[in-house]
């Protein structure tokens, strides 16, 4: 074939963001981060679609394919994810649509699979559940700080659905820490479900007192941790930026202080991975939920790639 001079986005397959595609996990020595999907819903008690939320993302991310020339920020002055760093699309895990259990492990060991490989794992959902297993797979890091993005506190007491990822985190012996950044409006969660977040330890800013503070005060609200895991739910952003949800609430976060915030934890600390769910494509004609997951993905990926780099920690950066 030819040489692919122009590469543009509605030619070739639909790799996140254009990256390569390397589907063997135990081939990832080159790789300094791996995307991968886990198209999953079944921890959806009422508006199920996420489990198209990887196909959709990766779709529109490929309107950003940038490759090695990475992505310049006019705001921050900044050149993101240009060469050195090497990402690459791990495709998905594979579902059992029979039996969570496991689905959640195989979860569970791509994860390992891809830490041990020395790569960030970047997962995209799925429902919110497919945190819990994340979370599983994260336990040789000590001090360990789980940030949380989301219009509903997910503390309730249905284990494995989407409404129970960060109880269930919680109860993990090897996370210490917690902030919940987002919620909001009615049914976000019971008052007995508050209380045991606020008994757990749980710093807890609802998006009103968020916004109204500034993404630079609520970053001195993170607890300080030597390593950091960030959930980040699609319906945390405002109704009118991410209807393709679930669980729409007006009265939301914003992409530019939740980006801003992403781009302090980058610089607090090591993030060890991150999750972006639920978005969920059927409910968003337009697809501008879809592509806010993934320029929220790419921002982040982008800061975290930037704090390695000016420590040297790149797998092919030069001396």
């Amino acid at each position: 074939m030819p040489e692919k001079i122009h590469n543009l986005p509605i030619t070739g397959i639909a790799s996140f963001a254009k990256y390569p595609i390397c589907t063997d996990l135990d081939a990832l020595d080159d790789a300094d981060v791996c995307v991968m999907g886990i198209p999953y819903d079944m921890g959806a008690p009422y508006l199920s679609g996420a489990k198209f939320g990887p196909r959709r993302i990766r779709e529109v991310s490929c309107h950003y394919g940038r490759g090695d020339a990475g992505f310049w920020d006019p705001e921050r002055l900044e050149q993101y994810l240009a060469a050195p760093v090497k990402i690459v699309d791990g495709g998905d895990v594979d579902m059992d649509p029979m039996e969570y259990r496991n689905t959640f492990d195989n979860v569970e060991e791509a994860v390992r699979k891809i830490i041990s490989k020395g790569a960030l794992p970047v997962m995209m959902g799925g429902d919110h559940s497919v945190t819990i297993p994340i979370a599983r797979a994260l336990d040789m890091y000590e001090d360990l700080c789980i940030v949380q993005f989301d219009a509903h506190l997910d503390f309730g007491m249905r284990i494995n659905t989407n409404g129970s990822p960060m109880r269930m985190v919680s109860q993990m012996p090897h996370f210490t820490k917690m902030c919940q950044i987002g919620m909001r409006g009615l049914g976000s969660n019971t008052r007995e479900d508050f209380q045991a977040a606020y008994d757990y330890g749980s710093v807890v800013i609802p998006a009103r007192k968020a916004l109204e503070m500034g993404a630079q005060e609520v970053l001195k609200m993170i607890p300080k941790a030597k390593n950091y895991y960030v959930t980040i739910d699609i319906d945390g952003y405002d109704m009118n930026t991410a209807p393709g949800v679930g669980s729409p609430s007006p009265g939301g976060l914003n992409y530019v202080f939740e980006t801003d915030v992403l781009e302090g934890i980058a610089k607090m600390g090591n993030v060890v991975g991150f999750d972006l769910v639920e978005v969920a494509p059927q409910y968003d004609p337009t697809g501008i939920t879809p592509r806010l997951g993934a320029m929220t993905m790419l921002a982040f990926m982008g800061f975290i790639m930037k704090e390695r780099e000016m420590k040297g920690l790149l797998k092919h950066q030069q001396a």
